[in-house]
């Protein structure tokens, strides 16, 4: 039986040891990582709070209750973390769309909080997590370039579609799309939204959608359905490659469904290895 825990907000005074332990696994970990480094751990500059879990003078799990449920922790302490944020999460009721990250953490929090608030809409729980150093193995396509914020209106309903796809529904169903047109517009204006456009049309595109200063991690990666099966997604997300780890940071990331054995295998053709394993639950 687990012994009794519990997970406290933890505030501006913990983030040397929030930074110490998201640094046990830089790739794991970007997602959070790159939001302490730049608002820090307090609530009020995250936007949301982060939860942390000690046992014994360690801090061994953090967890931040935002848009997006996102554990991390040390290997060996992932069911008492669970325990400890599944009853603060179940006081606070689901506010998330989704629970991401690790899969040892996700998995045992979602087996804990699912009789509360389940059913999902969809468990995700073996995404293979995978990164590259270096060059990709594949030739860059040089037409992918950072798209300019003149270019929204153009790249929107590219975006719309990757995520209409990968998360199946649409981004436009709340707020008529206004919240998901901000987080696209945010990414053009840091540089971390890249994509091939002709003619007024989107061939392919891709985000950087987490950074760190150690890692950075790939994100809504498309190619238009008419030109599929034409190795544009290998040489593109090549190009994303190559300018991300010049421009952002040493080593690239991005997670994959385990059933969609097409992306696995370009990505293993562009010189991406799995590290480790994501878990998501979208509601």
């Amino acid at each position: 039986m687990l012994r009794s825990v519990q997970a406290r907000v933890l505030d501006a005074a913990d983030e040397d040891a929030v930074r110490d332990l998201l640094a046990t696994d830089p790739v794991g970990a970007c997602m959070l990582a790159g939001r302490v480094e730049t608002h820090g751990t307090a609530t009020a500059s995250l936007g949301a709070p982060l939860w942390g879990l000690h046992t014994g003078r360690r801090l061994d799990a953090v967890c931040l209750a935002g848009a997006n449920l996102i554990p991390f922790a040390r290997p060996g302490t992932e069911q008492e973390a669970a325990a400890a944020f599944a009853e603060r999460a179940r006081r606070a009721g689901r506010r998330c769309s989704t629970i991401v990250g690790p899969a040892g953490s996700v998995v045992p929090l979602w087996g804990l909080l699912s009789p509360s608030w389940g059913p999902a809409r969809e468990v995700r729980a073996r995404q293979p997590l995978l990164a590259i150093e270096g060059a990709p193995a594949v030739p860059a396509e040089p037409r992918v370039r950072p798209v300019r914020l003149s270019e929204l209106d153009t790249l929107l309903p590219a975006a719309v579609a990757m995520f209409t796809e990968e998360v199946g529904v649409s981004p436009t169903r709340v707020d008529g799309g206004a919240a998901y047109r901000a987080r696209v517009a945010d990414l053009v204006r840091a540089g971390q939204s890249l994509a091939w456009m002709e003619d007024g049309q989107v061939l392919f595109k891709a985000d950087v959608g987490a950074v760190s200063r150690a890692a950075c991690q790939i994100q809504g990666v498309w190619v238009a359905p008419r030109l599929r099966g034409q190795g544009i997604g290998q040489r593109g997300t090549a190009a994303v490659v190559e300018y991300a780890r010049t421009a952002i940071a040493p080593i690239v990331s991005l997670y994959v469904n385990d059933y969609n054995t097409a992306a696995r295998a370009a990505y293993d053709r562009v010189g991406f290895r799995q590290v480790g394993t994501y878990a998501s639950v979208l509601f």
